[in-house]
C-alpha cells in the first residue's frame, strides 16, 4: 500500500499544496510551526477521518476560510483508491473513488495508515482514554466487526446513561440496555485481548531491534473480571450506577499496561525508553495490519528523531520492514543525514509551501 499524492486546499497553515511521496521513505524537513505536522495530519484525516489533533472540524480550516478540502491517492495490492474529504461550514463530506459515502465503514480501511507524534508517549504516560482510543483505531481499520461492535456499544451507553440521569431513573428500564451492552462489549474485550496479545510479541522484539534494551511486553487490563460476565456485573452495578447517574464498569474503562523488564514503564522508564516503547508499539502495528488485510500501512513518523540518538536513530529506520512506505518530519537541516539509514526522497517545508529537495 503506497500514498501516490495529496492535495490539500485552505487546510490549517499549508498552501494550496500537491505532494508526491518517494515509495519507500521520504522525509520533510522545516523549522517548527512551518507545516510539517499539518501534512501529516491531512493524510491522517483522509484515512481515517478524524485529526489526531484536533476534535474540531473548524480548527482545521485556514484562517479567514469557512472550508477545506483534501484529496488522497493511493495504490493497494488489487486497486486504486482516491479518498476526498470536503468541509464547508460545518457539514463534512468524504468520497472514495468519486463515490459519495455517509457511513464510518464504507471509509476506514480503504487506506491504511499507522501514524506516530510526539504526543503518543501518551500511550505510555498518559490517562487510559489514551489507550483506548489507540486500540479502537487500529482495530477499527482491520476489523470491521470491531467497528459495528463498537458503534453499537456506544450508542447503547449512551442511551443508558440517559436513563441512569432522568430526574427519577426507572431500574425496569435498563435491562434492556445491559443486554446489549454485554453482548457488544464482550465482543469489544475479546478482540482487544487477541489483538493486544499478538501486538506484545511484535512490539517485544520491535523494542529489542530499537533500543536493544530491557524486554518489553503489553498487558491488556480488562475492567471486567475474567470471572465475571459483563451481564452479571451490570445487573449488580445498577444500584450504584443509579446513585452515581452513570455506568461505571464495562469495556469503556479498560486500560492497557506497558512493562519494561515486568515493571511499569510510566512509573520506571527513562524517556528515551517509554518513546522507543511507543515506537516499539508502532512498528508492531505495521506488521499486524500486514497479517489482517495482506500488505503494509502507510506509516507516518512525526518528530520522529527527537530524544533520540543517531544509534536508535538509525535502528529504528532498520528496523521498518522492507518495502514499507514511510513519510517522516524532522526539523533537522542536515541533507540525507545518516541517523535515517537510508537513501529517501527529501522534501522541505516553510511557511505552509513544500518543495522537493535535490541531492547536490
Amino acid at each position: 500500500m503506497r500514498l501516490t499524492h495529496l492535495d490539500c486546499r485552505t487546510f490549517r497553515c499549508l498552501a494550496a499544496c500537491s505532494f508526491a511521496p518517494g515509495r519507500e521513505l521520504t522525509v520533510i524537513r522545516g523549522d517548527n510551526a512551518q507545516g510539517k505536522t499539518t501534512l501529516l495530519e491531512a493524510i491522517h484525516l483522509a484515512a481515517t477521518t478524524k485529526s489526531h489533533r484536533t476534535n474540531s472540524d473548524q480548527e482545521l480550516a485556514q484562517y479567514g476560510s469557512d472550508q477545506f478540502h483534501v484529496s488522497l491517492a493511493a495504490e493497494r495490492a488489487d486497486r486504486d483508491v482516491t479518498i476526498e474529504c470536503h468541509w464547508w461550514r460545518g457539514i463534512k463530506r468524504f468520497k472514495v473513488n468519486g463515490l459519495a459515502q455517509t457511513r464510518l465503514s464504507d471509509i476506514l480501511g480503504r487506506v491504511n495508515v499507522v501514524s506516530f507524534s510526539p504526543e503518543d508517549i501518551g500511550l505510555v504516560q498518559g490517562a487510559a482514554t489514551v489507550r483506548r482510543r489507540f486500540l479502537d483505531m487500529e482495530l477499527s481499520q482491520v476489523d470491521p466487526r470491531y467497528l459495528q461492535a463498537l458503534q453499537r456499544y456506544r450508542q447503547a451507553l449512551r442511551q443508558r446513561n440517559e436513563v441512569l440521569r432522568m430526574p427519577t431513573p426507572d431500574p425496569e428500564l435498563l435491562p434492556a440496555w445491559d443486554a446489549q451492552l454485554a453482548e457488544h462489549g464482550t465482543q469489544i474485550m475479546t478482540a482487544r485481548a487477541e489483538y493486544i496479545g499478538q501486538l506484545s510479541g511484535l512490539s517485544g522484539e520491535a523494542y529489542d531491534r530499537i533500543a536493544r534494551d530491557e524486554a518489553l511486553s503489553l498487558m491488556y487490563q480488562p475492567d471486567v473480571p475474567a470471572a465475571d460476565g459483563l451481564l452479571e456485573l451490570l445487573t449488580r452495578q445498577q444500584p450504584s450506577d443509579i446513585k452515581r447517574r452513570l455506568t461505571q464498569r464495562g469495556p469503556h474503562r479498560d486500560d492497557l499496561e506497558l512493562l519494561i523488564a515486568e515493571r511499569p514503564a510510566r512509573i520506571h522508564a527513562s524517556q528515551g525508553q517509554q518513546k522507543s516503547a511507543a515506537l516499539a508499539i508502532k512498528l508492531a502495528e505495521l506488521e499486524l495490519v500486514r497479517a489482517r488485510v495482506g500488505e503494509y500501512p502507510v506509516l507516518l513518523l512525526d518528530e520522529v528523531l527527537a530524544e533520540l540518538d543517531e544509534r536508535r536513530s538509525r535502528r529504528l529506520f532498520e528496523a521498518i520492514g522492507k518495502g514499507v512506505q514511510c513519510i517522516a518530519t524532522t526539523t533537522e537541516q542536515e541533507h540525507r543525514s545518516g541517523r535515517f539509514g537510508a537513501i529517501y526522497t527529501g522534501f522541505r517545508i516553510v511557511r505552509g509551501h513544500l518543495e522537493e529537495e535535490h541531492a547536490s
